[in-house]
């Protein structure tokens, strides 16, 4: 079972920061990500049939998925 989804700290409504991204993204998504890292959990997602992806919607309102080693509780 995955982190993100065991983790009391990681649930949904729970505020996190991204702390580095793997794949590459959008420059805007990337501005946003270098003013303000933090977010709000809002679901998880399967990533690949054995990982889980984490659903964080950022101050701007943007939704986005990150990977679970990609996000710590803020």
């Amino acid at each position: 079972m995955s982190q993100a989804a065991t983790s009391p700290a990681i649930t949904v409504g729970s505020k996190v920061k991204v702390t580095r991204v793997r794949d590459r993204i959008k420059g805007d998504l990337v501005k946003l990500l270098l003013t303000n890292p933090e977010g709000v959990v809002t679901g998880f997602k399967m990533t690949d049939g054995s990982g889980v992806g984490v659903k964080v919607k950022l101050d701007d309102g943007t939704e986005s998925w990150f990977f679970e080693d990609e996000i710590a509780a803020a």
